[in-house]
């Protein structure tokens, strides 16, 4: 309901909600099917992993069910095709990557080389990520992710993860919340995990306030914390003057203009 009152207010963003709108109703079919993982969560357990980087969820543990893969690779490319996203040399390409017996197996090295992106192992081979096919991955993976985060949400031992990545799957934070006690909540980009983050601290390099740059909406409900050392930035939604929860899908495209006022200052997401 708010993607559909925001198409019509912001007539603009039309294309980038449209898009959004389809991914959520893939979503949709295939959520209800994915059950409930077992994700070992102690205070030990997340400290440990905490202090190495290391997230908690192994391949292995995440409740895939390869015909719903398949499914969600397949249209989750055909959309973003149909929007301008994909141009159709890839769109083919990840087609039949779709299509081919090894999916499972380029889906489990996608997503251990992400999710081990911030452990130190010296044995690391190198990053040869293609980035056409990680966009496409990490849509057409959300849903089996996003179970894996609902189980760590509820538990309070989440407390004690301090990274600036994702306890869960290892991803990177792409949007952030304030809440109505003005702390700030990181938010992964792959599986929508929420966990408490220094709000003066860069979570990508744990830069200092002195090296933080801050701009935001007119109305103050959205704004850009920016890291001057590192040059990343991560968006946030601001509950005390939005007067509504905050919807990461929702306010990624209402702030598609602070992302541009960002990359016009040489910050990149």
């Amino acid at each position: 309901m708010e993607l559909q009152a925001l198409r019509t207010s912001r007539p603009e963003l039309r294309e980038a909600i449209d898009l959004q709108i389809e991914i959520l109703e893939l979503y949709r079919r295939v959520q209800g099917r994915v059950p409930v993982p077992w994700i070992e969560i102690s205070t030990t357990h997340l400290t440990q992993n905490a202090e190495t980087g290391r997230p908690l969820v192994t391949f292995d543990a995440i409740p895939v069910e390869l015909t719903d893969l398949r499914l969600l690779v397949r249209q989750t490319a055909e959309a973003m095709r149909r929007h301008g996203v994909l141009d159709d040399s890839d769109h083919a390409r990840v087609q039949a990557l779709g299509r081919d017996m090894g999916l499972l197996v380029a889906v489990g090295k996608w997503y251990r080389t992400t999710s081990e992106q911030h452990v130190d192992l010296p044995s690391r081979e190198p990053d040869d990520e293609d980035p056409v096919l990680g966009q496409v991955l990490t849509l057409a993976m959300r849903p089996f992710l996003s179970r894996c985060a609902e189980v760590v949400q509820q538990r309070p031992e989440l407390s004690s993860w301090t990274c600036g990545h994702c306890a869960v799957c290892g991803g990177d934070p792409d949007f952030s919340v304030i809440t109505a006690a003005g702390d700030r909540l990181l938010i992964c980009g792959r599986c929508g995990l929420q966990w408490a983050f220094d709000a003066s601290v860069c979570p990508f390099c744990r830069t200092t306030p002195s090296r933080i740059s801050s701009f935001a909406t007119p109305d103050g409900k959205y704004r850009v914390e920016a890291c001057d050392a590192c040059r990343r930035y991560v968006k946030a939604y601001d509950v005390r003057k939005g007067g509504r929860p905050v919807m990461p899908l929702v306010d990624s495209i209402v702030t598609l203009t602070l992302d541009a006022a960002a990359m016009q200052r040489g910050y990149v997401g």
